[in-house]
This record gives structure tokens, C-alpha cells and sequence, in this order.
């Protein structure tokens, strides 16, 4: 049943009650569901906790198509107001520092994640996902219309902390990972190459495979689940399509909770759909 009258006030109370869960989820700390429920209702003209529970689940399923980490526990719900939307989005607005990627601390929230110290677990990379392997949680369109409305690409891509994250996340990955084979003079040469020379080369890390192929990874990275739209760059592109036997991207999704990623090899267009979302203009 959705809620056809619910207030914006309401929405609030909702959606920062819903923050409270999720900032302890991220960090572990315990929480009980049904009293937030019950602390909830008196406030929210004496809707039922089955009410309440539903349109918890609306939250992740906005968090969800915004690219934002939701609890698992309440599994995205469509049918929702875009009235929703936008308190989810005041609310995140209200406090850009509410969730900062790996190892910062946000004195606000309390969301602290420890660093990618050397001795952590070797990232898990899996494939890509297809609608057969991994089904959408809820109706793509649905989370495609609010990833267009609200750029959620775009929004990714201007969290320059975050993405430096991920980046050194990467690096840190390849280099384990050559070690734990034998290849610590593979290892030691793994370059982080934007943050050296900056964006020009199309790539971020320059690695290696066992053998000592090069192996120059894009990385695109997202606190959002592993179907969050990203954008790549017409420079991204034309390395990809230079070194297409050596080029990779990955995707480093679920960042604020648990890393996770997937690897995409060229040619790009048979695992994503590309669309134009700018022209450079010259005056003829």
C-alpha cells in the first residue's frame, strides 16, 4: 500500500530515523528495529509499524537508486513518493560529511571505517552483473529514472575523496596480490599513476599480471551497489580502445560498507550501455 499523504514533516522524522539505523549499521553497532518503530509512530499521526516498516523499505529503495549504501534488513520497496526523494536528499544535502570513504571519521555521524592496512583481506573481485546472475532488488526502470533525475554518476564522480579511496584501494589490491604469488618486483612497481601525473593517461593504476603483462586500471568506485551508472571520460575511452589488450576497469561498488568489485575488459559497449551526456561547443 503506499502512503499517499504523508507530509514532508513526516518524511523527515522517517528519513532521519532511517539515518540513525544505517550510520550504526555501517559500524557494527547494535540496534533494534522495532523500538525505532515505536519511537516513531506517536510523532507520525499514529501510522501502524507495518506502515512504518513499509516505508522504511521506500528509503532503501531511494537510497538505492541514488547510490547510497541502505540496510540490508529492510529490503528496497518501490511504489514511493518523489516526495521522498527529495527529504532523502535534504537530508544527505544537510550534511556532506555524514559519510566519508575509508579511513576518515566524521565527527557528526560517528561513521568510521579503519584504513586498508597491508595486512587486510585481498579484495574480492567477481564478474560483472547481468540480469541473469544478479537480478535487480527492485524495477530497474525505477532506479534508472531517479540515477538520471538526480546524476548520480555525477555525483560520484565529483567525490574526489572517494574516488581517491577506491584508487588507493586498487593499488594496494594489485600489490598484494603480487606478492601473495611471488612477484614482489612486479609489486614494487605498481604506480599510481593520477595521482602522480594526474588524469591524462586514461588510467589510474599501472600494474602488472603474473607474467609481468601490463595491466592499466580505470578505477570507478561508489558507496552505491554494484548497478550504480558511472561516468567514463572520451580520454577513459580512447585508452581503452589504445591498449585493449592491457586496459581494465573496475568497479569498486559498496564502499562505505564492504569494498567489493568487478573487472570489465574492452571492448567496453559489449558489457555497458554508453550514452552522450555532453557536447564540447566551438563557436563556428
Amino acid at each position: 500500500m503506499v502512503d499517499a499523504d504523508w507530509t514532508d514533516s513526516e518524511n523527515d522524522l522517517i528519513v532521519a530515523d532511517y539515518f540513525a539505523m544505517l550510520s550504526a549499521d555501517l559500524v557494527g553497532r547494535a540496534y533494534v528495529k522495532a523500538e525505532h518503530r515505536r519511537r516513531l509512530q506517536p510523532l507520525l499521526n499514529k501510522r501502524s509499524e507495518g506502515s512504518v516498516e513499509f516505508k522504511h523499505q521506500n528509503i532503501s529503495a531511494v537510497l538505492l537508486g541514488l547510490g547510497q549504501p541502505w540496510i540490508e534488513g529492510y529490503k528496497p520497496a518501490s511504489r514511493f513518493q518523489s516526495s521522498l526523494v527529495e527529504a532523502v536528499l535534504r537530508w544527505l544535502e544537510a550534511r556532506p560529511d555524514w559519510l566519508l570513504p575509508g579511513w576518515k571519521t566524521s565527527e557528526r555521524s560517528g561513521v568510521h571505517r579503519p584504513g586498508f592496512a597491508e595486512d587486510a583481506p585481498t579484495l574480492w573481485i567477481g564478474p560483472a552483473p547481468t540480469f541473469s546472475n544478479q537480478p535487480p532488488p527492485i524495477d530497474p526502470a525505477m532506479v534508472a529514472l531517479i540515477a538520471r533525475k538526480y546524476d548520480v554518476a555525477e555525483r560520484d564522480a565529483r567525490n574526489c575523496e572517494l574516488g581517491q579511496a577506491g584508487e588507493e584501494l586498487i593499488q594496494m589490491h594489485e600489490q598484494r596480490t603480487l606478492r601473495a604469488i611471488g612477484r614482489r618486483d612486479l609489486a614494487d612497481r605498481v604506480t599510481w599513476v593520477s595521482r602522480i601525473d594526474g588524469d591524462g593517461a586514461g588510467y589510474d593504476i599501472a600494474s602488472f599480471e603474473p607474467e609481468g603483462a601490463a595491466r592499466l586500471i580505470e578505477v570507478k568506485t561508489t558507496n552505491g551497489w554494484e548497478r550504480t551508472p558511472f561516468h567514463i571520460t572520451r580520454n577513459e575511452l580512447a585508452a581503452a580502445d589504445q591498449h585493449c589488450d592491457n586496459w581494465r576497469l573496475l568497479r569498486v561498488w559498496n564502499f562505505a560498507r564492504e569494498p567489493s568489485a568487478f573487472e570489465i575488459r574492452p571492448p567496453l559497449d559489449a558489457h555497458v550501455n554508453l550514452t552522450p551526456t555532453s557536447f564540447l561547443a566551438a563557436l563556428r
